[in-house]
């Protein structure tokens, strides 16, 4: 049995353009899907939180629209009360990679706030892909990965091949026009070979020890390609 190590956004808010605020946090989905996975296959997980706050789970991603119905969010709820590792998260700044097997970031708004500026952040993203362990991130969690500037300035994933939640996504979820900036233009901007697919349908993308996911449907998937990088 490995540690793997889940970073979660602590933030609870996603600060849009005109300084109003969106109520956010982390994607249920995104968190339990995957953890379920890991579980099932025996692992242990440990969360991790900048400053070691509780995650807030964006309360969105609890509605019966977007989970299939009533039944289903409910399930999802119930799944998400399980994961009693989310009540103790440890510090972001006091975690030893050499603890862990592997590292997954899930998404939701929440990491557009606090991950993709955050240095603790930062450091473990590039330890943790030079170290050649497994890293996994979905959805808005690849935000993270504009935090992970190396000492030269550039930024440790550029070069790499990587799915995010898209500008069309974006769009159609009806927040694009209010936000500062949008995932997709950041990260091709700091040099991620960005590849897209179609808005809200299961999309990985692979290269080297890095596996990303471009949406929510992305979660099962992206558990599946870490899985099999863990052996």
């Amino acid at each position: 049995m490995s540690k793997i190590l889940f970073v979660l956004t602590g933030a609870d808010h996603w600060t849009l353009a005109d300084g109003t605020t969106h109520p956010t946090g982390f994607w249920a989905e995104e968190a339990v899907v995957p953890y379920r996975a890991l579980k099932a296959a025996g692992h242990e997980i440990v969360v991790a939180t900048p400053g070691g706050v509780v995650p807030p789970v964006d309360r969105a991603s609890l509605a019966a629209e977007v989970n299939g119905g009533q039944e289903k969010a409910g399930e999802l709820a119930r799944a998400l009360e399980e994961m009693t590792e989310l009540r103790t998260p440890v510090k972001l700044a006091e975690v030893d990679l050499d603890d862990f097997a592997a590292v997954f970031y899930p998404g939701g708004h929440g990491p557009m706030e606090d991950l993709a500026v955050d240095a603790e952040s930062g450091r473990l993203l590039i330890e943790t892909l030079d170290s050649g362990k497994p890293l996994a991130v979905v959805c808005h969690g690849p935000a993270a990965l504009l935090a992970a500037i190396r000492p030269d300035g550039t930024n440790a994933f550029a070069g790499y091949r990587a799915a995010a939640f898209t500008n069309e996504e974006e769009v159609q979820g009806g927040l694009a026009g209010q936000a500062k900036w949008l995932l997709q233009d950041r990260l091709s901007e700091a040099g991620v070979d960005v590849r897209v697919s179609e808005p809200w349908a299961p999309h990985v993308v692979v290269d080297r020890n890095l596996v990303t996911g471009q949406n929510p449907a992305s979660s099962a998937p992206v558990a599946e390609e870490l899985l099999k990088l863990l052996g």
